[in-house]
């Protein structure tokens, strides 16, 4: 899919690590984090594979400023924050793998669909799994339990990054058929 050239690809790159730092920040308390959907529409976007270890590492960094800005201490920040390395990697290689399957038709639909659901499972699976089995905050883990907190959080993750992946997807199609309006007149 990728037809973006150096520019377009370092613009949308741009604006993705913008989206994740202000969101991110929790600065703004009405609006939900999109950092899940940034991993996969990095990997649609940009296929320079240098691209996700910056991404992370600018999380990671927005992260220790946000917990030093809170006195040191978070509830999340514990050893099992690596979990989220691999979490995020599956969002990317999601997006990564619809952007090799892209196509404005009803199959283009279900893969959009599908990637972004498989995904956003499976970051939920591996970072929810990491926090639950490795931080240290619950005593007594068990499967059942822990399927009954995927169950009970992951409508959450899901509905929001299901939403930042549909408004990209909106204003994707928007900008690339301008482009094509833009270019038949210019043509005529």
């Amino acid at each position: 899919m990728n037809t973006l050239n150096k520019t377009q690809t370092g613009i949308i790159a741009g604006l993705l690590l913008l989206i994740l730092v202000v969101t991110r920040t929790h600065h703004f308390s009405h609006i939900q984090d999109a950092s899940w959907a940034v991993f996969f529409l990095l990997g649609f976007y940009v296929r320079n594979v240098i691209g996700f270890p910056i991404f992370w590492l600018v999380a990671f960094a927005v992260d220790l400023i946000v917990v030093e800005s809170k006195g040191g201490e978070s509830y999340c920040f514990t050893v099992s924050y690596p979990f989220l390395i691999p979490a995020y990697a599956s969002l990317w290689a999601a997006g990564r793998w619809f952007a090799g399957h892209y196509s404005e038709n009803t199959r283009g639909l279900f893969y959009f669909v599908a990637a972004a659901v498989i995904g956003t499972a499976v970051c939920d699976i591996i970072s929810s799994g990491g926090f639950y089995w490795f931080s240290g905050r619950f005593e007594n883990t068990n499967v059942t339990e822990f399927a009954g907190r995927l169950a009970t959080f992951m409508p959450m993750f899901m509905k929001t990054t299901l939403m930042y992946l549909s408004i990209a997807a909106v204003v994707h199609l928007v900008v690339k058929h301008a482009g094509r309006l833009g270019k038949s007149a210019s043509q005529t």
